[in-house]
């Protein structure tokens, strides 16, 4: 690898500059079937690279050069550094064996069309910046909306509509800042923002709180209302109503409910009609985080879980998770995007157009945090037509199946228990050799049994804690995953929990 070489004479100069070419078309070609061959190399052989990387804080830093090369290194030289330096530092995600977090889904499809979008470099903020761009999302998103049966007051061609964000972040901080500025606007008293009061379970995605600090709610008018075992782990709604009521007695301003389907530590699922028959009662915006479980709603099976969902004023899922359309991908649905518009809206003079002026187009830079944003809908539009709406849900189905198999191992050892209702892929479950152990020394054996099965390199679980049960989390869903890698992955989740239970044998 090169770096700045002091000694080195720049012979370019204002009058004689070097000739360059960013942007060879044959040398894009060659370099692209390189890359091709390098990553569908990669895919291949994925199975036998440590699933999660074992190497140090500052590994990468101590090994590249402190400055940028002067000099233009061959393709062949960078391609080898990424195997020597970067190899080495990368968390496999793709990985067959990773059951961590949640899935980042991966596809032949999603690729080809993201390697379209990045060939166009499209920087769609408004529709004559790119028409294809906007409209094609418009379509994508009422596709979605179609499959997950959504009521048509959320699609286009309807009276709502859709936009693609990047994470579900974004989709609640826009869809909170709206809530505001629609409340603020609705009271007369003092220093409105104060007196706002937001509501979600203490299961909800982290991302609310931070998105909720953003928009200046005081910490305290944050309501994380606690779930419990009974509750199986889900916001309850007689908590809920006493919350509200307490806040309204005060003063307060209820302002906005997250309802979540598919709670990241357990895929829990908040009664949505219950609440929703709280909510009424109040003028306070509900929003429905579906980010992960969302996408298997697209099955007939599993789509009660949105039932209520014609009553709510926003919905997201994020397809990166399940549906094959790598990241980043979250697809954001509003009954009215006007509220959005109104509070994200600009119109600088310089993007000033007769099509925006006249009001006929959707400008999406007015539905988002940004102004500049890419083509993502290609992805999206990519999968949908080459795998079709059969063979989603084919591969929503096998993935909820390996995990009941899964299920169905853990049941069979007397050692482990399931600790949370399991909800579409994800099991939780714990190690439990002896009714004889207090919660502390159970979950002190469960931290050695994660650390001991992650440390082996062929398998990568994370933990949770809800409502003070410390638990391990085995997601499947990963585009490689097959029946055998979850079988792989309990024996040796077994090996591991052997060892810990021969010691503790040895000890007594």
């Amino acid at each position: 690898m090169g770096s700045l070489d002091p000694n080195l004479t720049n012979t370019s100069s204002p009058s004689n500059p070097i000739e360059f070419k960013p942007l060879d078309h044959e040398e894009f070609r060659k370099q692209a079937h390189q890359m091709v061959d390098y990553i569908a190399d990669y895919y291949k052989n994925i199975e036998n690279f440590p699933v999660l990387s074992q190497v140090q804080p500052g590994y990468l830093l101590s090994s590249l050069p402190q400055t940028a090369p002067a000099r233009p290194e061959p393709f062949e030289v960078i391609l080898g550094d990424v195997s020597k330096y970067i190899f080495p530092g990368m968390t496999h995600w793709l990985h067959p064996k990773f059951f961590a977090f949640f899935p980042a889904t991966i596809s032949s499809a999603a690729f080809v069309g993201d390697m379209l979008c990045n060939a166009f470099n499209s920087v769609g903020f408004n529709w004559l910046a790119s028409p294809a761009s906007t409209e094609l999302e418009m379509v994508v998103m009422d596709w979605l909306a179609s499959m997950l049966k959504l009521p048509t007051s959320f699609m286009f061609s309807g009276t709502g509509g859709g936009v693609i964000h990047g994470t579900t972040s974004e989709a609640i901080l826009c869809t909170l800042v709206a809530a505001r500025n629609r409340a603020m606007a609705a009271t007369n008293v003092d220093n409105p923002v104060s007196k706002l009061v937001v509501y979600a379970s203490d299961q909800t995605h982290s991302t609310f709180a931070k998105a909720c600090k953003m928009i200046g709610i005081p910490p305290k008018n944050i309501r994380l209302i606690p779930t419990t075992v009974d509750s199986k782990f889900a916001l309850p709604p007689c908590h809920f109503r006493k919350c509200i009521k307490a806040d309204v007695a005060a003063g307060l301003v209820p302002l906005y409910l997250c309802v979540t389907v598919g709670t990241t530590s357990t895929a829990a699922i908040d009664p949505l009609e219950e609440l929703l028959d709280i909510a009424g009662d109040y003028d306070i915006w509900v929003h429905v985080d579906a980010a992960y479980a969302g996408s298997a709603c697209i099955c007939p099976e599993f789509r009660y879980h949105l039932n209520g969902v014609d009553r709510v004023d926003s919905l997201s899922i994020a397809p990166h998770k399940w549906l094959l359309t790598y990241l980043d991908c979250c697809c954001l649905w509003m009954k009215n995007p006007s509220l959005v518009v109104k509070a994200l809206g600009t119109n600088p003079e310089y993007l000033k157009n007769e099509p925006s002026e006249s009001n006929s187009v959707v400008d999406y830079k007015d539905w988002q945090i940004g102004t500049g944003r890419r083509f993502k809908s290609l992805r999206l539009w990519f999968v949908l037509r080459t795998y079709g709406i059969t063979n989603l849900q084919n591969h929503i189905r096998s993935d909820i199946g390996m995990a009941r198999y899964f299920e169905s191992l853990v049941r069979s050892d007397p050692r482990f228990e399931i600790v949370a209702p399991p909800n579409f892929a994800l099991v939780c479950f714990r190690f439990n050799p002896t009714s004889e152990f207090k919660s502390i020394k159970i979950e002190s054996l469960n931290r050695e049994l994660l650390d001991r099965i992650n440390s082996t390199g062929q398998v990568y679980m994370t933990h949770t804690i809800a409502s003070g049960v410390y638990m391990l989390r085995f997601a499947v869903g990963t585009t490689l995953t097959e029946k055998r890698h979850v079988v792989a992955a309990w024996k040796v989740i077994e090996k591991e929990a052997q060892v810990i239970s021969t010691t503790l044998k040895l000890n007594t």
